[in-house]
């Protein structure tokens, strides 16, 4: 079988971080925001507490200018599991049986190849990915079994659950993808909870309580509205809710790295932090805006001290990691098995192919993202490149990129 394209980079830097020594082996670590933004002290937001977040981007590797290649859940995962973009790999929408929502049966993902190549894979929280041929894994707790405010915003049963994946690994190196449901909107289906689930598990009656979590509320007048929200009281008090869920997230991946920590393995382990698509605001998630494609990243390599604060600032796409400067040798080796064509020239621009045909292009002439602008449109930053460096283009039915404004 020839492997060929982002699927193989991916795959290569995880079996090469777990076997660069094979007397002790390198494993990885997946964290997934769903919904997720810039909302952390990573991202230079003073108005939320994200201390976990904050001490991991110390140790890591920060980019600034990550995307997905769709802004909606199923199609950005199956393309983070794959390397495939969702017309590659089938994922054209939410992942259902109705109509037939999956990849492709033929679609060699990330854990059936690692488990292939004798990794050990686990899954923890929410999936909403198919089919289970495509996306299989040692170790499941998803909403497939379970539920998905259990297994991906009750921080202590995700705890407790990489526990028991790492009483129950052997000395095969690993790779675990925690995908927390916060911060998602719940307020569709979950209402009594609030807006963001921001009540789940707070100890007030009728919501439980989740022991390892300590609720963190913040006031709406506080909050950092982002250049392409509405600055109203409305989306101030779901900021506030969303600041939340935020929070209990960042305890989470907390715990979950002191699991890690507790195991001997952290120092070992390559983790990544990341985001399935923007948040669930105007011109966010399901758009092709900035807002929308543009996601938090953190690589921390335990082997790569030096790298450690540093910030990454040329565009990159979350289902295209590329293998870590330590495995040159095993890249040489797997070289006959990738083929397909240099991406070279198309390092400046990226591309988010949508269902119905419309297309973004977003260009990155300049080094930083487009942070807070002083002038607004009702959906693009339009202050001058040199502080805002993503002039936005895009096409529906033409092949010429109209500029807007």
């Amino acid at each position: 079988m020839r492997c060929s394209g982002p699927a193989c980079w991916l795959l290569l830097l995880v079996v090469g971080v777990c076997c660069v020594h094979r007397a002790r082996p390198r494993n990885v670590l997946l964290i997934l925001a769903d919904d997720g933004g810039f909302e952390s002290g990573a991202y230079n937001n003073s108005a939320i507490t994200t201390p976990h977040l904050d001490a991991l981007a110390r140790r890591s590797l920060v980019f600034r200018n990550a995307f997905t290649s769709v802004s909606s859940c199923s199609p950005s995962r199956a393309s983070l599991l794959t390397g495939l973009p969702q017309h590659q790999n089938g994922m054209y929408g939410l992942h259902q049986d109705v109509h037939h929502f999956n990849s492709f049966d033929r679609v060699q993902s990330l854990p059936l190849l690692l488990g292939r190549a004798g990794v050990l894979t686990g899954i923890i929280g929410k999936k909403h990915v198919g089919p289970e041929t495509v996306y299989p894994f040692d170790f499941a707790y998803t909403e497939e079994n379970g539920s998905v405010l259990q297994v991906g915003r009750n921080i202590t049963r995700i705890k407790l659950l990489v526990r028991k994946f790492l009483q129950t690994r052997d000395n095969r190196p690993f790779f675990l993808y925690v995908a927390f449901h916060d911060p998602h909107r719940c307020g569709h289906s979950q209402p009594q909870y609030g807006a963001f689930c921001e009540k789940f598990g707070n100890g007030e009656s009728g919501m439980g309580q989740i022991p390892d979590w300590t609720p963190q509320t913040y006031n709406p007048k506080d909050v950092q509205v982002p250049y392409f929200v509405p600055d109203t009281p409305a989306a101030r008090a779901d900021l506030a809710a969303q600041y939340t869920t935020i929070s209990r997230m960042d305890q989470g991946i907390g715990l979950v790295l002191q699991e890690l920590r507790g195991a001997g393995v952290l120092n070992d382990t390559l983790v990544i932090f990341t985001s399935d698509n923007g948040i669930p605001f105007p011109s966010g998630r399901t758009n092709l805006y900035w807002p929308g494609t543009a996601e938090p990243m953190l690589v921390s390599s335990p082997e790569h001290p030096k790298r450690w604060g540093q910030i990454s600032r040329p565009p990159s796409w979350i289902g295209s990691l590329s293998p870590t400067p330590a495995m040159p040798s095993l890249a040489q080796r797997l070289s006959s098995s990738l083929g397909g064509p240099s991406s070279r020239r198309w390092r400046r621009s990226l591309f988010g192919p949508r269902f119905l045909a419309a297309r973004a292009t977003m260009r990155s002439p300049c080094p930083t993202p487009c942070a807070p602008c002083t002038t607004r449109t009702s959906t693009l930053c339009t202050t001058s490149t040199s502080r805002c460096p993503f002039p936005l283009t895009r096409t529906s039915t033409s092949r010429q990129p109209s500029r807007t404004s």
